[in-house]
């Protein structure tokens, strides 16, 4: 039961820091890589589809780190991220799910750029059907940006549990994944 992320590498990419484009819009697809991050597929568990989706919503799957003082001019971008695949697959024990979550992205570097490492924060929240919290993770994701090459790769895998109420189905769960330690639901 192995997670399959892996970012493919492109040979040319357009400029998407130009004048006049909006610094808030997704970035467009990378060959081979899902661009609808709620795209991800339904990993089974016993009984059929039993696995809380993971999403990173529209605002929460991007971030944009900007030169200081220049928030919001697409000229003063240092680099910006993306998450563009998500995946799951569960195990059950007793009343408590364990969720193998994969998440793999993407950073594009801007005009006010320099090559090299970058990484990001990286936050993921479960929450049950009343959108209370019941487990948290955080991590940062690393990535190398090369001089021949204005984009980079990255991917994670890894474990999460919560219980699962009486009477509440794993579905009713949500796995939240969002850049920055605070964003996201909760």
């Amino acid at each position: 039961m192995s997670l399959l992320l892996a970012g493919c590498a492109i040979s040319s990419i357009s400029n998407p820091f130009k004048s006049g484009d909006d610094p808030g819009a997704p970035l467009p697809p990378a060959p081979g890589v899902a661009a609808n991050a709620a795209a991800a597929p339904a990993l089974n568990g016993p009984g059929g589809n039993q696995c809380p989706p993971v999403v990173a919503w529209p605002h929460d799957r991007l971030v944009t780190l900007y030169e200081a003082g220049h928030t919001n001019d697409a000229q003063a971008i240092i680099h910006r991220g993306e998450i563009t695949k998500l995946a799951r697959e569960c195990q059950f024990y007793g009343d408590r799910v364990v969720v193998k979550y994969g998440v793999a992205g993407r950073v594009l570097l801007g005009p006010k750029g320099k090559p090299g490492p970058v990484r990001l924060p990286l936050s993921v929240k479960v929450a049950d059907a009343n959108h209370r919290v019941l487990a948290r993770d955080a991590m940062q994701v690393s990535t190398v940006i090369q001089q021949q090459n204005p984009v980079g790769y990255f991917s994670v895998v890894k474990e999460i549990s919560f219980p699962v109420a009486v009477g509440t189905r794993v579905q009713d769960y949500k796995v939240f994944v969002a850049f920055g330690p605070g964003q996201g639901p909760g």
